[in-house]
């Protein structure tokens, strides 16, 4: 676990330098909602919102980034409103929380900006159960929310936006079906069963902590497509609440909310949020659990037997999640794999397009925005095959192929990030044998996915190295006819399943 987050990769440096913004960010909303009068509890709601601001905004672009932060205090306000009308009032607060489930996780049907505006407005309504929101409190909310979002824009979009100099990478497909067909549909159906069975089961636990069952529950289903994914998701996030636990009892604890101390401890955190999210689930969940013993430290509330309801609450909220992806409009791990990785190879075919359109001499072909785009759909590969790749699947024939697949796709990546590479080179060229080899590999490509796929057979003989252009193609083309063995498994009742 430690060296998924340490050793992995990180091109560019992208996660360490949004994990050092955030810490930005994120200190100086807080500083600012300090230094114009808020209360703690206002201090807590701007880093909260700073911290959701930085974290989910996810959109392709800067500028779709800066209009969907634009749009989370329209989302974020009145929800916390409501939950703070209905405080007093636990069987409507109870159903409106229901309904901000469902609606926050239907909302990723219109992809990266209703996915950060269902988070927003979900947490808006967890945070009022966090700070026991009444409608007296909300305009020092209100402001210090705001003023959150403008300080952590500044820094995001202003100070430090590192984003403009790279390539903008190429949004997921929106989930294909009608209905009940559509995934997201069935992930809000789902979520709102589990967020029932937690609320209920966690109400009996606790009638002042029962939102860290639908809060666990929740989190489980974000980013996740598939019922593997999900039960996945549900044990690392308990696994890295009970290592949190153990931390913060020895840690945290003995602080009795210290000030200092408390607020390096609160960077570190966020640190670990943001730098670890993208590799490691567990690291992540546990800097969120040190995180919240911190805020309830700072509250003069944290004892041992807080400690072991907040691990009990996330049990409920593990079970219900694990009870609704198995029981309720299940979405198999397959269908969401072979969604991913045909969508992968056609990005391959794109790419390859690009760069010999540029080579050809066409100023309007951008390979790099195209391999950005591959590495985008590749980590939504990784994602949906973490299932089968899991130390504890029973399946073990299908995890063999799931690394076949992935080792070729990675292939096929780390070729079509040289072949761009050359293609960017302006005294770059190329002869009539880069058309032959970029036919070969559209053939490839459309074996693999046409609706009866068949094999590849690759050419004999590698170009020389003078020719780096002829040896990419030629390994992308390998790499292929190597992905078709596990993908055309003759087991499979659909070609692609693996």
């Amino acid at each position: 676990m430690l060296k998924r987050v340490f050793v992995a990769p990180d091109p560019g440096r992208l996660r360490l330098h949004g994990a050092l913004r955030a810490v930005l960010g994120i200190g100086l909303a807080v500083a600012l909602c300090g230094v114009t009068g808020s209360s703690l509890a206002g201090a807590v709601a701007g880093g909260l919102a700073a911290l959701l601001a930085l974290f989910t905004v996810t959109d392709a672009t800067v500028r779709g980034q800066l209009v969907t932060t634009a749009l989370l205090p329209a989302v974020g306000l009145p929800v916390l409103a409501l939950a703070a009308t209905l405080h007093d009032h636990p069987a409507a607060r109870g159903a409106a929380f229901l309904a901000v489930v469902g609606a926050g996780v239907y909302a990723r049907r219109w992809g990266a900006r209703g996915h950060a505006l269902g988070v927003f407005g979900f947490m808006a309504f967890f945070m009022a159960q966090f700070l026991r929101t009444v409608p007296a409190r909300l305009p020092e909310l209100y402001g210090a929310v705001l003023l959150a979002l403008l300080a952590s824009s500044a820094v995001r979009f202003g100070l430090w936006c590192y984003e403009r100099r790279m390539p903008p990478a190429g949004a997921p497909a929106p989930s294909a079906g009608r209905g009940l067909t559509r995934p997201t549909t069935r992930q809000a159906v789902q979520a709102v069963v589990a967020a029932a069975f937690a609320l209920g089961v966690g109400s009996l636990l606790s009638q002042e902590r029962w939102y860290w069952a639908v809060g666990a529950a929740w989190w489980i289903f974000v980013n996740t497509t598939s019922r593997g994914e999900t039960l996945i998701r549900g044990y690392r996030r308990v696994l890295g609440t009970v290592i949190g636990i153990a931390l913060g009892a020895s840690v945290v604890v003995p602080l009795h909310g210290a000030p200092v101390p408390t607020v390096v401890l609160l960077a570190v955190c966020v640190f670990v949020i943001f730098y670890s999210a993208a590799v490691s689930y567990t690291w992540m969940m546990l800097a969120v659990t040190v995180m919240a013993e911190l805020l309830y430290g700072m509250f003069g509330v944290l004892d041992q037997h807080l400690v072991v309801l907040r691990l009990a609450e996330t049990g409920i909220g593990a079970i219900g999640a694990a009870l609704a992806v198995l029981l309720v409009l299940p979405i198999t791990t397959h269908a969401t794999t072979d969604a991913w990785i045909v969508r992968a190879i056609q990005c391959v075919h794109a790419c390859t397009t690009e760069a010999a359109a540029r080579l050809n001499g066409s100023s309007a072909a951008d390979p790099a925005a195209r391999v950005a785009e591959l590495e985008t759909v590749l980590n939504k590969v990784r994602l949906s095959l973490t299932p089968l790749l899991h130390p504890l699947n029973p399946l073990r024939a299908r995890g063999r192929r799931a690394r076949q697949v992935l080792a070729a796709l990675n292939t096929c990546a780390r070729e079509v990030r040289g072949l761009a590479a050359i293609a960017s080179d302006p005294v770059a060229s190329c002869d009539n044998r880069l058309a032959v080899a970029c036919e070969r590999v559209e053939r490839a490509v459309e074996a693999l996915t046409s609706p009866e796929p068949r094999r590849i057979t690759v050419q004999a003989g590698t170009p020389p190295l003078e020719e780096p252009v002829l040896a990419h193609l030629h390994g992308l083309e390998r790499a292929l006819a190597e992905l078709a063995a596990p993908l055309l498994h003759p087991r499979a009742s659909n070609p692609v399943r693996v």
